[in-house]
């Protein structure tokens, strides 16, 4: 299990002095991107190929209040990955500094090609990296129909509706 740890900083917490939402967000993308680097997909790596990190959705659940200068420890586990390493998927915990399970996230992601847009495969080396990862016990493979198993499709609206 690869950890990172963080303390709550003053602009971490929101209106009710406690560690705003984005702040998980910020904390689990921080813990995989150094996941990343510590496994060798580094930035250098990522120009190369022209690779950029997208999120398709993120889900996180609460469970204890998390308060300033509290020790935060923030796991991640590889839990998936399309065979053509396209998608891929890590869930998160956070625990306070006696073991606390204080939050669990999920998030589900692919990489875009930083010049055309559009979802891309892994090229040999960086594809290399994520298969030496280590996998969570429950690793499986992705698919397409992975990051459709919520139903969530756009409805695009007239923009005469938003009053333009």
């Amino acid at each position: 299990m690869y950890t990172k740890q963080f303390e709550v900083r003053w602009g971490d917490m929101d209106a009710n002095r406690h560690l705003a939402n984005s702040a998980y967000i910020n904390y689990m993308a921080h813990t995989r991107m150094s996941l990343f680097l510590d496994s060798g997909l580094t930035h250098k790596m990522m120009v190369e190929h022209k690779l950029g990190p997208v999120v398709f959705h993120e889900h996180i659940y609460y469970f204890r209040e998390v308060l300033p200068g509290t020790p935060v420890t923030v796991s991640v586990e590889f839990k998936g990955m399309s065979a053509n390493g396209t998608l891929f998927e890590f869930h998160h915990n956070f625990y306070g500094p006696q073991g606390q399970n204080l939050a669990y996230g999920e998030m589900m992601g692919g990489w875009i090609n930083s010049e055309t847009r559009r979802l891309t495969s892994l090229h040999d080396e960086p594809l290399a990296v994520f298969k030496g990862m280590a996998k969570a016990d429950d690793f499986r493979t992705l698919t397409s129909a992975d990051t459709r198993k919520y139903g969530k499709r756009p409805q695009d609206i007239s923009p005469d509706v938003l009053g333009r």
